[in-house]
């Protein structure tokens, strides 16, 4: 089998820089996971962390790769996913700045992330983060095409404990610019579900550090929603199917005007 190109990241024993579940998928939903994988490109060595790490918040959304699964046979949409770890690159940054390759992400030292070249840094982009956002913007161009109406949710999951301080939220529905009528509806039909407790931009507010929804939401003015699930929910099978339930029955009401 051949190697690794001269001058490239990826071998072809390592991952494609995106994977699509159901990319057929007729709802009006379109599904994305910027960090629902933990994959490292052979070449970087597991980044010089131990195995464990990249299992942690740290390298992963953990439960979002089977949530949106899930998800996306109950709503028949599309799922893009990312599958290298956001301690590669992170697809929900600007690739500009320096915190999309992070020397440290919660007190732990990343060493593959350190003294980066210029080459070094433009590889990971053009090789990974470049092509995911690359096909959601052809996916999103295409349906436009087609006539076909668009609601871009955004799939994450947040550790419940950071820092020493424990996240008292379930979920939470994260917005900004743009069309947040979605948004707002998709907040209030969780909201109403029995013994949630739902954050309202939070534990994150939506602002100029995220990357995905702005690009892809805000210029088309589609509807959107950026939705972050505590990771000990969805942590196995049964949460991750509880909370697609949860997720697809609250969509569909939202995406229904009043």
């Amino acid at each position: 089998m051949a190697g690794r190109a001269p001058g490239r990241l990826l071998g072809p024993d390592d991952p494609a820089p995106f994977a699509l579940h159901n990319a057929e998928g007729a709802a009006p939903f379109l599904l994305t996971g910027d960090h629902a994988g933990n994959a490292v490109p052979a070449v970087l060595g597991g980044l010089g962390v131990a195995s464990g790490e990249l299992s942690r918040h740290i390298g992963i959304d953990i439960g979002v790769r089977g949530l949106g699964e899930a998800l996306s046979g109950l709503l028949d949409a599309p799922f893009i996913h990312q599958p290298y770890s956001r301690l590669v690159i992170d697809c929900n940054r600007d690739p500009a700045l320096d915190e999309a390759i992070p020397g440290v992400s919660d007190a732990t030292r990343i060493p593959g992330n350190e003294a980066l070249s210029a080459a070094d840094r433009a590889a990971r982009i053009a090789e990974i983060h470049a092509p995911y956002h690359g096909e959601i913007a052809a996916m999103l161009e295409a349906r436009a095409s087609r006539g076909r109406p668009t609601i871009l949710l955004a799939l994450h999951s947040f550790t419940p404990v950071l820092g020493g301080e424990r996240r008292p939220w379930d979920a939470g529905v994260l917005h900004w610019q743009g069309d947040v009528i979605f948004a707002l509806r998709l907040l209030r039909a969780l909201r109403e579900e029995s013994g949630l407790t739902i954050g309202d931009n939070a534990p994150y507010a939506m602002d100029a550090t995220d990357h995905s929804v702005p690009r892809h939401a805000f210029a088309r003015a589609i509807p959107y929603a950026e939705i972050e699930v505590r990771q000990d929910l969805i942590g196995n099978a049964a949460g991750q199917a509880h909370w697609a339930e949860l997720l697809a029955h609250a969509a569909r009401r939202a995406s229904v005007a009043d």
